[in-house]
C-alpha cells in the first residue's frame, strides 16, 4: 500500500491535517484506538479560533463569556458580552473531522499501532497482523509520548506531568463562566479549573498529582461520590525539536505545540497543521517550522511565564491577585485579552506603568522572566 502522506494519530489535529491534505494528496491516517474521543481533555477552544478553523458546530456543548479567578483569599471576574470560548465534546469533534476527511478520500486504519520505520516504510500492527505502508511523507500526530518523535531522535526539554479531569454532578449557577483556582498550598504544580457543561454537570481538573484534585473538590464543596466520569493523561510543557527531519514531521502534541499556561493544544496544533499543509502542497517542507514562528513565540513566552509561576509563593500570588482585581487591571484585561495569545494579555499588563510598578514591588523577578 502506497500513499503520498501517512498521518500517525487520528486525534483532532491529525484528522484536521488530513482534511487539509485530502484534496491534493493520497492520504492515510493510522490510529491505535478503535474509536474516537476518550482522552482527558476539557476541550475549551477560543471562539474566534474555532470559527476561523471552521470546526463543526455540532461539537459545541457550552459557550463561555468570562472567567472567575480565585486565589486562597481573593477573587475577581473578567467578562465580555459575547462568548470568548467554546467547550466541545471531544468524541464528536474527532469523529466529525474524520468523517470530513473520509469524504475527501482519506483512508483510516483504526486499531492499528505504529511500531516504527524500516527501510523508509512505516511498520504497523493491526490485531495480530503486521504490515508495512510506504509514503512519500510521514506525519507524527501521536501525542506527547510520540513514537514518531523517538524515531527521528527529536530532543525534548519538557516537564511531563499527569493530567486529571472528572465530570461531576453539582450546582453550577454561572454556566457561562469558567472558574480558575490558584492555591499552591494545595497544588504547587498548576491551577484547578471548573468548567460547567450545564447547571448540574461540570468538568473539573488539574495537572500535577492526583491527591490535590480531591482536596480541591472538598474545598469547593463537591462530593467524590458524585463523579460520573474520570479521565487521566499526560501533558508535556516544554520544547521538542526538530519538528521536521527529512520526510517526517511532527504536529500537535507530538511537537509539544501546547500552551504552557493552560496545557491546551488543539488550536496551536491546527494552526501549525495549516503551515505544514501549505509547505507540503507547495513542495517547500523546509518552511514548515518557519511558518509556525508565531506559535513558537507564544510557547517560548508561556514557558517563561510558567517558570515565574513556579518561582512565586502563595503569598506573592495573593498580592498579584490583589493587583489584578483592581478596576484598572480588569478593564485592561477585558480590552486586550485573547484566549489563544496569552502573551498579548500579560505584555499589556506589564507595559502599564502603574501596574508594573505594583507588581515589581511584589517580585522584581518579573523582569528576569517576562521582560
Amino acid at each position: 500500500m502506497d500513499y503520498d502522506v501517512l498521518i500517525i494519530g487520528a486525534g483532532p489535529v491529525g484528522s484536521y491535517l488530513a482534511n487539509l491534505l485530502g484534496r491534493d494528496f493520497k492520504v492515510a491516517v493510522v490510529e491505535q484506538r478503535t474509536s474516537f474521543g476518550g482522552k482527558a481533555c476539557t476541550g475549551i477552544i477560543g471562539a474566534e479560533s474555532y470559527e476561523m478553523l471552521r470546526l463543526p458546530g455540532k461539537a459545541i456543548i457550552n459557550k463561555f463569556r468570562g472567567a472567575s479567578f480565585y486565589s486562597k483569599i481573593i477573587s475577581f471576574e473578567i467578562s465580555r458580552k459575547e462568548p470568548q470560548a467554546y467547550m466541545v465534546d471531544r468524541k464528536i469533534l474527532e469523529k466529525e473531522l474524520a468523517q470530513r476527511a473520509v469524504k475527501k478520500g482519506v483512508e483510516y486504519f483504526l486499531g492499528t499501532k505504529f511500531l516504527g520505520f524500516k527501510n523508509g516504510r512505516a511498520v504497523l500492527q493491526r490485531f495480530n497482523e503486521r504490515f508495512e505502508i510506504e509514503a512519500g511523507f510521514y506525519v507524527g500526530a501521536d501525542g506527547v509520548n510520540s513514537r514518531v518523535a523517538k524515531e527521528i531522535s527529536a530532543r525534548t526539554d519538557a516537564e511531563f506531568l499527569g493530567g486529571y479531569e472528572i465530570e461531576i454532578v453539582g450546582n453550577f449557577e454561572k454556566t457561562d463562566f469558567v472558574e480558575v483556582w490558584v492555591n499552591k498550598e494545595i497544588n504547587e504544580d498548576f491551577f484547578f479549573w471548573v468548567a460547567p457543561i450545564n447547571e448540574s454537570l461540570a468538568r473539573v481538573g488539574t495537572i500535577g498529582r492526583l491527591d490535590p484534585l480531591f482536596k480541591f473538590l472538598r474545598m469547593r464543596g463537591l462530593k467524590e461520590t458524585k463523579i460520573v466520569e474520570f479521565k487521566t493523561g499526560t501533558v508535556a510543557l516544554g520544547i521538542r525539536k526538530p519538528w521536521i527531519k527529512g520526510n517526517i514531521a511532527l504536529v500537535g502534541d507530538a511537537a509539544l505545540q501546547l500552551k504552557p499556561l493552560t496545557a491546551g493544544g488543539i488550536a496551536y496544533g491546527m494552526l501549525c497543521s495549516h503551515a505544514l499543509a501549505y509547505s507540503l502542497i507547495n513542495g517547500r517542507t523546509r518552511d514548515y517550522e518557519k511558518l509556525c514562528k508565531d506559535v513558537k513565540k507564544e510557547i517560548a513566552f508561556g514557558l517563561r511565564a510558567r517558570r515565574l509561576f513556579k518561582y512565586l509563593s502563595q503569598e506573592q500570588i495573593e498580592h498579584i491577585f490583589e493587583i489584578l482585581s483592581t478596576r484598572e487591571a480588569r478593564q485592561l484585561i477585558e480590552e486586550v485579552a485573547d484566549f489563544e495569545e496569552h502573551a498579548k494579555t500579560i505584555k499589556a499588563l506589564i507595559k502599564h506603568p502603574k501596574l508594573l510598578a505594583k507588581v515589581l514591588k511584589v517580585t522584581p523577578m518579573i523582569i528576569r522572566y517576562l521582560l
